[in-house]
């Protein structure tokens, strides 16, 4: 069989799925951090550990299968699948500090077990990423997971996490908030 014939039977087998990559490494952030919660999700619908293979086989999972992908004719940018890891990994490792963190800035009303999940994902996320990512400013982060949360919901969930991580970001990185938004900077690209 040659070279070809197996390129062939693979992408056959891979039906209508294919590798699109491409965009800016703003929109290969973006679609990280889309994707990292959507695993964040199916790790705590699954009930799978945080810690340990299980994770990284979701990690696994995401990589080889679904960033990038063309799916049905929707074509998605390619994640940055350092990003995706990094954000997964962190979370899930480090669940117990960032749940700690979104604890502390939830209402009692409505305490972190008693969430949904996919707000729960997104919330961890983006605490997680205001707790070690100190690259990005936190009002880029907070924006970013705005934007996860409008992917996702149409009613108040976008201003609840607005609010959670502005309080998060408040409590880690006052120095910054006090800064200009380098948001309204149309040359940032982070």
């Amino acid at each position: 069989m040659s070279n070809d014939d197996a390129a062939g039977r693979a992408k056959q087998k891979r039906g209508s799925r294919n590798r699109t990559g491409g965009g800016s490494a703003k929109a290969r952030r973006k679609a990280a951090r889309l994707a990292a919660v959507q695993a964040l999700y199916q790790i705590d619908l699954n009930q799978i550990e945080p810690t340990g293979i299980a994770v990284e086989s979701v990690i696994g999972e995401f990589v080889n299968h679904r960033l990038g992908e063309e799916i049905d004719g929707a074509k998605f940018v390619s994640a940055d699948p350092q990003l995706f890891a990094d954000i997964v990994r962190g979370a899930a490792h480090r669940r117990a500090e960032v749940d700690g963190m979104l604890a502390s800035a939830l209402e009692p009303r409505y305490a972190l077990d008693r969430l949904e999940l996919l707000m729960r994902a997104i919330l961890r996320a983006g605490a997680y990423e205001l707790f070690v990512h100190n690259d990005t400013h936190p009002r880029i982060l907070i924006s970013e997971y705005v934007d996860v949360a409008h992917a996702f919901f149409a009613a108040r969930e976008p201003g609840m996490v607005n609010g959670v991580l502005d309080h998060v970001a408040r409590a880690l990185r006052p120095d910054e908030l006090a800064q200009p938004d380098p948001s309204r900077d149309s040359s940032s690209d982070r």
